[in-house]
C-alpha cells in the first residue's frame, strides 16, 4: 500500500471558542422553550461535546448539563472530574455546580429544575439518572432530544463546515489511495484494515466503520467485513467513515475487480444517475424527502425500486449518523448549513450490490459535495 501524499494531509482547523458553545447553549434553550419544554438536560455524549467542548466518559457517577430559557447554563458533575470540566473551552460560558461521593448528585440537579416541567433529554443518557431525577421530582416528565428538538445540531456553522470539509477531503484520499492496492486474492477484512489505516493517516482520530462487501456480500448494505476472499469478477461496495477534528465523514464508492459485464455496468449506472439526482434536488426550502424522492424516482424507472432498501441519506456531524435524515415522510425543510448524506444504493441479493456516497452540504442556493472522487465504476486488481 503506498504512503500517503503530504499535501493531503490537513493543517489544524479554526478553534471553536467559549462563544461558539454560549450561542449554542443559548440556541437549545431557545429552541426548547419555542417547543414547549420547561428546558434541556444533557448527559456525557455527543450533545454535550457540540454544546460545551467537554468529552467525559459516561459512568454511574451523575454529569449533566442543564439548559432554561432565560437562566445561566449549569454543568453538574462529581467533584473529582470537576478540574477537567473547567478546563474544557466552553466552561467559561456556564456555571459549574459540583457534587461529592457519598452525597445525593439528584437532590444537587432537582433545584435547576421546574418540578412540574416537561424536558428533552439527550438520548444517550443513563436510564439510572434520569429515574433518579423521576424520584426527586415526580412531577417533572422526560421526552428524547431526537423526538424533540431534532435540529440541535443539524445546521452547522463555518467552523464546523471546516471541519466536515477535511473529513470529507480525508475520506477522498483514503479512496484515491485504496484503488491502488490488491483486491483480488485478499480477504474482505483486509481491505477493510487498509481502509482503517488510510483513514488514520489521513488525520482521523476515531473510525467508525469500514464496510467491504465483495460479490453475493455487497448485497448487504451494512455487511461486516469478514473471511470471504475477494475474487476477479466481483463487484466490492466500500463504505468507509469515522471522525477529523471531532466531525464525521461517510462516502461509499463501488469497485470491480477485472472488468464488469453489461448488466454490472448498467446497474451502476443507475445508482450513479440516482446519486446525482438526490444531490441536484439539494436546495434551501425542500424538504428532506424530496432528496429521497428524486433518487429513487431512478431507480424505481429502471426497475430497480425494490431492491432500493434503504433511505437515501443521513445527518452528519459530531456523529456520522444524526437527524435530519432523507426519507419519505420527512417534512423538514432543508437550511443552509445542513449536513447529510446522499446513498442511493441497488442490492441483488445472492449476486452483487453497488451504492455511491457523498455528503453534501445545503448553500444559500444549492449543495455542495463534500466529497469529490470519481463516481464512474472503477475497475481494481
Amino acid at each position: 500500500m503506498s504512503s500517503p501524499s503530504p499535501s493531503a494531509q490537513q493543517s489544524a482547523p479554526t478553534p471553536f471558542t467559549a462563544d461558539d458553545y454560549r450561542a449554542r447553549m443559548a440556541r437549545a434553550a431557545e429552541s426548547a422553550a419555542e417547543a414547549g419544554l420547561a428546558g434541556v438536560i444533557v448527559a456525557p455524549g455527543p450533545d454535550l461535546v457540540h454544546l460545551t467542548g467537554y468529552r467525559p466518559v459516561s459512568t454511574e457517577r451523575l454529569t449533566l448539563l442543564v439548559l432554561r430559557a432565560g437562566q445561566d447554563p449549569v454543568l453538574v458533575v462529581p467533584t473529582l472530574e470537576a478540574p477537567d470540566a473547567a478546563a474544557a473551552t466552553g466552561a467559561p460560558a456556564l456555571t459549574l455546580r459540583d457534587w461529592t461521593d457519598g452525597k445525593d448528585p439528584y437532590a444537587v440537579t432537582a433545584p435547576l429544575l421546574d418540578a412540574e416541567g416537561r424536558f428533552g433529554v439527550s438520548d444517550n443518557a443513563w436510564a439510572m439518572h434520569l429515574l433518579g431525577l423521576q424520584r426527586e421530582l415526580p412531577g417533572t416528565s422526560y421526552t428524547a432530544l431526537t423526538e424533540a428538538l431534532p435540529m440541535l445540531r443539524a445546521v452547522k456553522d463555518a467552523a464546523e463546515l471546516e471541519r466536515l470539509t477535511a473529513a470529507g477531503a480525508a475520506a477522498d484520499a483514503t479512496y484515491e489511495q485504496i484503488l491502488k492496492v490488491r483486491f483480488s486474492g485478499r480477504r474482505e477484512a483486509d481491505v477493510a484494515t487498509d481502509l482503517a489505516a488510510l483513514l488514520r493517516e489521513f488525520g482521523h482520530s476515531q473510525v467508525d466503520f469500514t464496510v467491504v462487501g465483495s460479490g453475493p456480500n455487497g448485497a448487504n448494505p451494512h455487511h461486516e467485513a469478514g473471511t470471504r476472499t475477494i475474487e476477479r469478477g466481483d463487484m466490492v461496495v466500500l463504505d468507509f467513515g469515522g471522525l477529523k477534528h471531532g466531525y464525521g465523514s461517510d462516502t461509499s464508492r463501488t469497485v470491480h475487480v477485472g472488468e464488469p459485464t453489461a448488466e454490472e455496468q448498467r446497474v451502476h449506472d443507475i445508482v450513479r444517475e440516482a446519486q446525482q439526482a438526490g444531490c441536484a434536488a439539494v436546495r434551501p426550502g425542500v424538504a428532506c424527502q424530496e432528496i429521497d424522492r428524486a433518487a429513487r424516482a431512478v431507480i424505481t424507472e429502471f426497475g430497480y425500486g425494490e431492491r432500493f432498501i434503504h433511505r437515501t441519506g443521513h445527518g452528519i456531524g459530531v456523529t456520522t449518523h444524526e437527524p435530519p435524515y432523507m426519507i419519505e415522510g420527512e417534512e423538514q425543510p432543508l437550511v443552509p448549513g445542513m449536513c447529510f448524506s446522499v446513498e442511493p444504493g441497488i442490492y441483488l441479493p445472492g449476486r452483487f450490490g453497488v451504492r455511491i456516497e457523498d455528503i453534501v452540504a445545503v448553500t444559500e442556493d444549492g449543495g455542495r459535495r463534500l466529497n469529490t472522487t470519481a463516481r464512474e465504476l472503477a475497475v481494481v486488481e
